[in-house]
């Protein structure tokens, strides 16, 4: 019993030495991990902080995109200066006047003003004009601008509207003077009293500038009056558009050969009425020469020219048909009752009748009759066949 117990106690004791031990190697173990442990802060970074490396590229990516912004913004203020401003070496503020066509796209445009000095650049005039959404807004007309102007007011002034206005007045061939006033009033609002009394009888206003309107019969410009398309500009007098119309006649006229008519003792005056002549006995310019030749064989000849166009011209306007009682009246145009050629043109006459009036065909007809209903005429170099001619005429249009 007491060896039991004694046992017992000795157990418990060995198991309390053994608990002990146990503990003293734990805080042993302890002590050493702490002696040897490395500071939280010198311990290398765990897997889990990479983290930090995404953060950083991030925001080394977005400094990077906002130097790229404002690079961008930076260009884009200095190309928005640029474009409005005039190149230094454009010089400034010298009108010039500039003809934008109609239909001209923006390129077109851009070229017409990079051209006449308006502008620097036409390809920065074409940016101007497309950042500015100003594309397919740009008139046609006529402009007056200043050199070297900048790009967005040439653009407003585009998009509003022209400010000078032209007329483009058509003169066609064959024209009287009355009628051509006429139509420069309707087309071109000059004042049409004042017009018709300098083609009509203010011939003498012009002479010093053009002598061969010196002795004008009636002191009348009929006969040079170069016809043709007149670009008018609004508020044009009236004595300048005159003066237009006979600088063109010069111009023609410097290019015809009078050779021929010289030859015949025929002078400008002689030619012009001649070529008045022909534009209202024919409506086909490839018989003009044959019609002139039928003239100058009459003048040589002699014999009256007897052509109606030259008694229509007094008649009443509208009149188109003669009667034997019209062949008679008095009129020095009338060349049924006067030798020659009438004493001034009757018309004013185009390139094709001044170039056949001063070399006309070389043939022998004295006569030509209307036979066709486009105009044409057949010639006839004896009074028979004139008479053959005139019984195709009665055929052709009944009468």
């Amino acid at each position: 019993m007491f060896w039991q117990a004694f046992r017992m106690v000795g157990f418990c004791r060995s198991s309390d030495w053994i608990q002990v031990r146990r503990s003293e190697r734990s805080q042993a173990i302890r002590a050493r991990a702490a002696a040897t442990a490395v500071p939280r802060s010198r311990r290398t970074p765990s897997p889990r902080r990479a983290p930090k490396k995404r953060g950083r590229a991030i925001r080394v990516f977005g400094a990077i995109a906002l130097l790229l912004i404002v690079a961008v913004l930076v260009a884009a203020a200095i190309g928005w200066s640029m474009l409005n401003r005039p190149d230094v070496e454009v010089a400034t503020g010298v009108p010039v006047e500039v003809e934008i066509a109609s239909g001209s796209s923006t390129a077109a445009i851009a070229e017409t003003l990079a051209s006449a000095g308006v502008v620097e650049n036409a390809l920065m005039f074409r940016l101007q004009s497309r950042l500015t959404e100003s594309d397919g807004l740009l008139r046609a007309g006529v402009y007056t601008f200043s050199t070297g102007m900048p790009y967005n007011l040439v653009l407003e002034k585009l998009k509003i509207g022209p400010d000078i206005v032209y007329y483009d007045v058509p003169i066609p061939e064959g024209f009287t003077a009355r009628q051509i006033a006429e139509r420069f009033a309707a087309r071109a609002q000059i004042p049409e009293a004042e017009l018709v009394a300098l083609v009509t009888s203010g011939a003498g206003t012009f002479v010093a500038d053009h002598p061969y309107l010196e002795n004008a019969y009636g002191d009348s410009l009929e006969g040079f009056l170069f016809p043709a398309t007149y670009r008018v500009k609004e508020g044009t007098s009236a004595h300048d558009v005159v003066e237009m119309m006979l600088d063109k006649f010069d111009s023609v006229i410097a290019d015809v050969d009078m050779s021929y008519a010289k030859s015949k003792n025929l002078d400008l005056r002689d030619v012009v009425i001649i070529a008045s002549i022909l534009e209202r006995e024919s409506k086909i310019q490839k018989e003009f020469p044959l019609v002139s030749s039928v003239i100058y064989n009459r003048l040589a000849k002699p014999m009256r020219l007897q052509l109606c166009a030259t008694v229509l011209y007094k008649m009443p306007e509208g009149t188109t048909k003669l009667t034997n009682a019209d062949t008679k009246i008095d009129s020095p145009y009338n060349t049924y009752i006067h030798d020659g050629l009438p004493v001034g043109p009757i018309s004013n006459p185009g390139l094709a009748a001044l170039e056949a009036a001063a070399a006309p065909a070389k043939t022998k007809y004295y006569y030509y009759v209307l036979t066709g209903k486009d105009g044409s005429q057949t010639f006839a170099s004896t009074y028979d066949e004139f008479l053959r001619a005139k019984q195709v005429y009665q055929d052709v249009f009944g009468e």
